[in-house]
């Protein structure tokens, strides 16, 4: 078994606008970051990248501009807009409310039912 772990629907953008809050980021930029700060556990594929990018940036949660790459080439960067910061956080503090609830769950002992 790989150490790569199966993204759960709906996870794809919040992952994606945590890359960004760390700063503005190409689309391969994000695919990087994610890998980078998962440990390479979790690895995006870029064909649902890019269209997650495009639907956060219709929403309004991410701001796109051309700019030059670290390769030189023309790329496409992303940054958060202050409707993205707000729904990171909203996003944020969901999952941490669920993965603490799991946590306390899968601890449960028989002892303590």
């Amino acid at each position: 078994m790989s150490g790569e772990a199966q993204l759960l629907p709906g996870t794809l953008e919040l992952l994606i606008l945590k890359a960004v809050s760390l700063g503005p980021l190409h689309g391969y930029g994000v695919l990087l970051r994610i890998g980078q700060i998962s440990g390479s556990a979790l690895l995006i594929e870029q064909g649902a990248l890019y269209p997650a990018l495009l639907r956060l940036v219709r929403e309004g949660l991410l701001k796109a501009s051309w700019g030059i790459s670290e390769n030189n080439r023309r790329a496409k960067f992303y940054e958060l807009t202050a409707r993205g910061r707000k729904r990171f956080r909203e996003e944020a503090e969901g999952w941490n409310r669920l993965v603490a609830a799991m946590a306390t769950v899968l601890a449960a002992q028989p002892e303590e039912i």
